[in-house]
Formats: structure tokens, C-alpha cells, sequence
């Protein structure tokens, strides 16, 4: 803090603005309005309150405040736009003594760059603004911000060639808007009138900018203001900084023609003649017929650099909405997340409870037992608890295991079926095919000639003669005939009875599989009736018994949907497949007592 003697308005206003809350700041710093245009102030008098108000951090908190974002603050854009003011006076007329480089290189630039970014934001809510009182207050904001930033390269020279060179001016500048364009150019005609050699202080490439726009709106737009502001700008461009006609006219050719065709008449003649002079002037000192057709190409290369500078700056408002709308989503997905996790924590607790509550219970239910049994059975009662348990135990787990089992084998089970039914069809489809191939007509072999046929004659011949054929006897045939008949009836007879043995041996595995059945399927001793005790007496029972479930089964086979017959699409209308039919009478007995 300072050492000497401060104005008590400032000491004061500092005090209150350290013990504020940060909201309610920049209401508070509005009051350095009244301190600075106090009447009874004088030269020096104003110059010690801007020193004063600069070390007491007044002046830092003012660029604070303008970076926030003022739609969410007390007093809203209008707080922000006098803040602007404030900031611009107190910077104004202040000489520092001591660490100027802090001051001039790192605090103006910095207070010239939020002015810039303020006039921005205020500029973007004027175009999107719908009602008429909006529009005028937010038009009526943004003058008094560009009035601040005149107002502050004004005082501060040097400050003329960085508002050329921010991108935040350059994005103000390039605008469809009529008022804020003419607003910002008259920020570029009072640059041009304090610094005049401000345009050759910058790069080429921001002052190449600059002009491509002012050309641009020229060729764009038919609004007298618009013209005759632009028109003034380049007047007075021309009249101040001679090196910048050569470019006029070397960079954009067809200027001369825009400037005659389109802006005679539009009631600025007088500026817009002593342009053209200008103009005309320098190219007849010029190249000729191919100055014009490089003039001409700048000029188109300037209206679609200008084209493609508005393009990418209107997709900037939906590139920042994608990226909100992704950080909303991100977040409620997080939220989300949060809350299923307090949701399992909260029910896995609960369950925790109520198994802690029911394990309470059970040992309450277990000691009011043991009160009611007599000693002597105590041990005999906590042993059968104890096996009862074990058989709960075992019987769960026994059938999570199988449940486990089966859901690992039920998709390749569902495999096996598929690929057995997409097989089976087609081999089915495949032999009918074959089965209805026509046969090809035997086509005879051609026919041998006389000296074809005598050769053939003699080889036969010749090889009967070197192999002889055996010669049998009509007894030794006939003999050898009966002993093919004998060896054919012994084969015959033993084929049969083998065929009885295997018929038996199913037989008896199926009465042995209804046996079985009937046995896990039949009540207790306890409950059991003359009617039960029938099925074990007579066999007829259980044989109707499965020949209605194969009945049964015939009629849902014929009832499944067309999806279930897809391996049966080849096979005739009155076949039943077999393992249909097998699925319910591979335990069915048939016959009775032997």
C-alpha cells in the first residue's frame, strides 16, 4: 500500500470492496464513477485519486470484473459497460513512476484486450436480440464500450496498432450487422486521426485483413451508410498513409469499377469523387492491362477469404453448443452414476439389516425352543437341525451347480440342433434332386468295321486259346447248388432268431424303463390307494397311458408353426419324424407277462 495519503472516498471504497462478497463487487466499484467527475477536482487533484485508485487494486479489480461473465452478475451488461468507463478514465491521464514496464507492456494491453472481449460478447446478444428495447439497450452499451476504448488509446498512443493487431477487433470487424459496423469503423477512423501511421506499425497480414473487409462490405451491401462510412475510411487512409494507395490499387483492381457502378448518387459524392481521383491517379502510373487482372484476382481472393472468415466464425456458436450439450450429457451421466452407487450402498446396507435382523430372530426362535425341550433331547433336537440344515445347504447348491451347467451347455446344445436340422435338410433336398434327375438316353457305341471287327475276332481268340476254361460237371453243379441253399437257409435262420433276441432285449429294457418310472412317480406306503396298486398289477394301464402321450405327440407335431418344421420342408406330407415320435415312446412297453 501506499505510504502517502490517500483520498478517504478511495481508502474507504477499498475497505468495503476487501469485506464484500465477490458478487456484490461490482456494484461497489460504480461509486468510483462519482469520486472521478467530482466538479471540485482539479489537474493534479485527479491525477493523485487515478494513483490512488491504481495502488489500492481498484483498477485490477475492474479488468477482473470485465472478464466474468456479466449475464449472471448484479446489474448485468449495463454494470459491465460503465466498469468499461470507469476502467478508461482511471487508465487515462495516470503517470506511473514507479515499475512502469508493468504498467504500460502487461496492465493497458490487458485492459485494451477485455474491453475488446466485452464489446465482442455485447455485440453477438444485439444480433441475437429479438425485441426492440433489448436491441436499443444493448446498441446503447456497446457505443459506450467502443467510446471507452477510444478513449483509451487516446490517452495512450501506443495502443492505436494493438487494437489493429487483436484478433478480438478483426471478429468485431468482420460483421453483417449496419449499426455495429459503423460503430467499428468509426473506431478505425479515430485510430487513423490519432496515430496516423498506425496501419504501418502492423503486419501485413492484419492490415491485408482490415482492407479485405472494408472491400468486402463495399461489394456486399447497398446501405448509403455503410458506403459513406467505408468510402470516409478510405479517404482518409489514402490522405494519411500515401504507401497504402499503391496497395488499393495493386491489390484490389476492380475497386474503381465497384465505386462507379454501385456508390454514384448515394449522397456522398463529394468523398467518394476525391477518392476515385486518388485512385485513378495512381493508376496511371501503374503497369496497365496486367496490374488490372492481379487487382481483379485480389479482389476475388479478398470477398472469399472474407466468405470463409464468416463461415467459420458462424459455425463457432454450434461448435460451442456440441461442446456443451457433450459436457451436459458427460455430467448427467456422471450424476447418473452417483446415484446408482448411493442406490446399491443404501439396498446393500438394507440387505445387511434385515439379514442381521433375521439372524436375531432365528437364534430368538432357537432359545425359546430350547426352553420348551427337556434336556435329555436337547442334543438329539440340535442334531436334527443341524442335518436339516445340511440338506437345505446341499439342495441349493446342488441346484445353482446344475442351473450353472445348463446355461453353459444350452447354447451349444442350441447349436448341435441347428446345425443337425440345416443338415438333415440338406441331404433331404439334395437326394429328391437327385431322385428327379432325368436320366441321360444311352447313346450306343458307333460300329465296328469289317477289319476292325476280324482283329478284334482273332485277339478274343488268342486268348482263349492261351487260358483255357476249367471244365465242370453237371453233378459237381448241382451239388455245389445245394450247398449255397443250405449255407443261405442256415443264414437266414440265424439272422431270424437274432432279430427275436434283439426284440426281446428292447423289450425288456422298456418294461424295465416304465417299471423305473413307475416306481419314482408312486406315492408313499402311507398314501397309497387300490387304484395305484391296480398299475402294478395289470399292464394295460401304463400302456394306454403312453399310447395316449404319443397320440398327443402326433397332434402337437402337427400343429407347430412353420419355423419349428424347417428341417421337414422335403419329406412327405404323412411322415412323422422319428425323433418326435422317439422323445415320448422310448419308454413304452408293449405285450404283457411273459
Amino acid at each position: 500500500l501506499p505510504m502517502a495519503a490517500a483520498d478517504p472516498q478511495v481508502l474507504a471504497l477499498a475497505a468495503q470492496v476487501t469485506e464484500t462478497r465477490e458478487q456484490d463487487i461490482p456494484l461497489l466499484l460504480l461509486k468510483l464513477k462519482g469520486i472521478l467527475g467530482s466538479p471540485s477536482l482539479g489537474c493534479e487533484e485527479s491525477k493523485k485519486i487515478k494513483q490512488d485508485i491504481y495502488d489500492y487494486g481498484l483498477t485490477q479489480y475492474c479488468l477482473l470484473v470485465l472478464k466474468q461473465d456479466h449475464s449472471r452478475l448484479l446489474g448485468g451488461w449495463a454494470t459491465a459497460a460503465q466498469l468499461a468507463e470507469i476502467l478508461s478514465h482511471c487508465c487515462v491521464g495516470l503517470e506511473m513512476k514507479e515499475d512502469p514496464e508493468e504498467f504500460y507492456e502487461k496492465f493497458l494491453p490487458s485492459a485494451l484486450d477485455n474491453l475488446l472481449l466485452l464489446g465482442k460478447r455485447l455485440q453477438a446478444r444485439f444480433i441475437r436480440a429479438i425485441k426492440d428495447k433489448e436491441k436499443q439497450d444493448f446498441l446503447h452499451w456497446f457505443q459506450t464500450v467502443t467510446d471507452a476504448i477510444c478513449w483509451l488509446f487516446g490517452g495512450h498512443v501506443q495502443l492505436a496498432a494493438c487494437v489493429l493487431q487483436n484478433n478480438h477487433f478483426l471478429q468485431l470487424l468482420i460483421t453483417d450487422d449496419v449499426e455495429t459496423a459503423i460503430i467499428i469503423m468509426s473506431v478505425l477512423h479515430n485510430i487513423l486521426r490519432i496515430n496516423s501511421s498506425a496501419f504501418l506499425q502492423v503486419d501485413k497480414e492484419t492490415l491485408h485483413s482490415v482492407l479485405d473487409e472494408l472491400v468486402y462490405k463495399l461489394s456486399s451491401t447497398t446501405n448509403p451508410a455503410v458506403g459513406s462510412a467505408v468510402t470516409k475510411l478510405l479517404l482518409l487512409v489514402v490522405k494519411l498513409c500515401k504507401q497504402l494507395v499503391q496497395l488499393l490499387t495493386a491489390r484490389y483492381k476492380g475497386l474503381k469499377g465497384l465505386l462507379n457502378k454501385r456508390w454514384i448518387g448515394k449522397g456522398f459524392d463529394r468523398d467518394l469523387n476525391q477518392l476515385l481521383d486518388v485512385l485513378y491517379l495512381e493508376q496511371s502510373s501503374g503497369k496497365g492491362e496486367m496490374q488490372k487482372q492481379h487487382q481483379a484476382a485480389c479482389i476475388i481472393q479478398a470477398t472469399w477469404r472474407g466468405f470463409q472468415t464468416r463461415k467459420r466464425l458462424k459455425k463457432l456458436p454450434q461448435a460451442v453448443i456440441t461442446l456443451q450439450r457433450s459436457f451436459r450429457a458427460k455430467r448427467e451421466q456422471e450424476m447418473q452414476h452417483l446415484t446408482k452407487q448411493k442406490e446399491d450402498e443404501a439396498l446393500k446396507l438394507q440387505m445387511q439389516l434385515q439379514r442381521q435382523r433375521a439372524m436375531r430372530l432365528f437364534h430368538e426362535q432357537q432359545l425359546a425352543l430350547l426352553e420348551r425341550v427337556h434336556a435329555s433331547q436337547v442334543n438329539k433336537y440340535m442334531e436334527e437341525m443341524e442335518e436339516k440344515s445340511a440338506l437345505t445347504i446341499q439342495r441349493f447348491w446342488r441346484g445353482y451347480r446344475a442351473r450353472m451347467i445348463f446355461h453353459q451347455q444350452k447354447q451349444s446344445l442350441k447349436e448341435y440342433k441347428a446345425a443337425v436340422i440345416i443338415q438333415r435338410a440338406a441331404c433331404k433336398f439334395l437326394e429328391k434332386r437327385r431322385r428327379r434327375r432325368p436320366v441321360s438316353p444311352w447313346k450306343g457305341p458307333k460300329g465296328l468295321t469289317d477289319e476292325q471287327r476280324l482283329a478284334l475276332q482273332q485277339k478274343v481268340d488268342d486268348y482263349i486259346k492261351l487260358h483255357p476254361a476249367s471244365q465242370m460237371s453237371e453233378e459237381m453243379s448241382k451239388e455245389l447248388h445245394v450247398q449255397a441253399q443250405e449255407k443261405l437257409a442256415q443264414f437266414l435262420l440265424r439272422s431270424r432268431l437274432d432279430q427275436r433276441a434283439a426284440q426281446r432285449r428292447e423289450t425288456l429294457l422298456a418294461q424295465v424303463n416304465t417299471d423305473v418310472e413307475l416306481l419314482m412317480n408312486a406315492p408313499g406306503l402311507a398314501e397309497i390307494t387300490e387304484k395305484d396298486l391296480g398299475v402294478f398289477m395289470s399292464r394295460s394301464v401304463p400302456v394306454a397311458t403312453k399310447a395316449r402321450q404319443s397320440h398327443n405327440t402326433v397332434l402337437k407335431y402337427a400343429r407347430w408353426p412353420w419355423w419349428k418344421k424347417l428341417g421337414d420342408e422335403f419329406m412327405e406330407d404323412d411322415v412323422i419324424p422319428d425323433d418326435a415320435l422317439n422323445t415320448e415312446l422310448e419308454t413304452l412297453f408293449i405285450g404283457g407277462r411273459k
